[in-house]
């Protein structure tokens, strides 16, 4: 079992006219075997809350603290946070341009395992979780995210996340452009994965519809930078009739 603790934590940005406060103490609790959605406005602070848990430099903290399983998350850099069981899927992929999938994937996997895979085992996981998320075997050879759909990279970090079985995954809008067939597909990947390794899953979304086929246990109204109404499924029914009016200016 593990547990990731978030405790008031608390974000600023830098912007031309100073530091911009983007979260504002927000208190969550996401241990294995549990999926958490959080929704909300735009600009509520959503991502941020992702990314800052991933460390990406462009955000300060400025209080409060991220532990996974009792250390602390915050201390890490960027690739211990991964070593230790943390994973990010992004809302808008990134190309790596002259790393193909097949290197990219495993030598993150040889980083997480501490030695490379065995050849013939890891060829074999890969074929088969790319059949599983209908990915054409020829994208093995083709650099990563280079040229690939909405669709395309949102089911090659799925695959990811099925290969390098995460303890927490963090999934930025993974709803974001995909159609009816992708949407089902990539969240089919998302249950795999959870089911497979126990996995706690922290899914951020402005939409119910992924959570037709990924469901959470518990939801998140996040709005000007804090947790402000937490529930069940229910919840998020409620946000979908009636929307976050209510929550705007608390």
């Amino acid at each position: 079992m593990s547990t990731l603790d978030i405790r008031n934590l608390q974000v600023s940005v830098n912007t031309e006219n100073g530091a911009v406060e983007i979260l504002k103490g927000v208190d969550l609790v996401i241990k294995s075997g549990e999926t958490h959605a959080i929704m909300g406005p735009n600009g509520s602070g959503k991502s941020t809350l992702a990314y800052s848990i991933a460390g990406h430099p462009k955000y300060t903290i400025t209080g409060g603290s991220v532990t996974l399983d009792g250390a602390d998350v915050l201390e890490m850099s960027v690739d211990e946070r991964a070593k230790a069981g943390l994973f990010l899927a992004m809302q808008y992929p990134v190309e790596v341009p002259g790393v193909s999938v097949s290197n990219f994937l495993r030598t993150a996997a040889t980083a997480l395992r501490g030695e490379a895979p065995k050849l013939r085992t890891w060829v074999s996981e890969v074929k088969d979780a790319m059949q599983a998320l209908s990915i054409d075997p020829s994208f093995a050879q083709r650099n990563v995210n280079e040229g690939f759909s909405g669709g395309e990279k949102k089911r090659h970090e799925i695959m990811q996340l099925e290969l390098l079985k995460p303890k927490i995954a963090i999934l930025d809008e993974t709803d974001s452009g995909l159609d009816v067939d992708a949407l089902r597909i990539v969240s089919e990947g998302v249950n795999r994965a959870k089911d497979s390794n126990n996995l706690g899953v922290l899914l951020i979304t402005h939409y119910t519809r992924i959570l037709k086929y990924i469901k959470p246990d518990f939801v998140h109204v996040f709005a000007n930078g804090r947790v402000v109404e937490e529930g069940g499924p229910e919840l998020a029914d409620k946000l979908e009739a009636q929307g976050y009016a209510e929550y705007v200016g608390n």
